[in-house]
């Protein structure tokens, strides 16, 4: 599973930030690694650089073998919360994909 980064002007892509959020993902979706192919998580902060709550957003998109590529997206304060959530949203809707394909 490759996992790509793409961030907007206002956003550090620094490798420890990269670092971090790759190794996040990849322990939480670990028992999907069959299944995907890529992930590209595009971080943004929609306020630029002024200071407002839940401005950080986070859109992951997951590419299934052999399926369409799915996306969710979370918005919170910060863009570590921001990657969580949609962390979190990216398993559900991948537990919820594989379950109806083995029925």
């Amino acid at each position: 599973m490759k996992i790509q980064f793409n961030t907007d002007k206002t956003i550090s892509g620094n490798e420890r930030n990269e670092a971090f959020f790759t190794t996040l993902i990849s322990e939480e979706l670990d028992r999907f690694q069959s299944q995907i192919t890529r992930i590209e998580v595009h971080l943004s902060d929609e306020n630029g650089r002024k200071e407002r709550g839940d401005d950080k957003q986070c859109l992951l998109e997951a590419r299934l073998e052999g399926r369409k590529p799915i996306a969710v997206t979370n918005q919170s304060d910060t863009i570590e919360k921001a990657v969580s959530g949609a962390v979190e949203k990216l398993k559900n809707a991948l537990s919820t994909i594989i379950e109806k394909a083995r029925q």
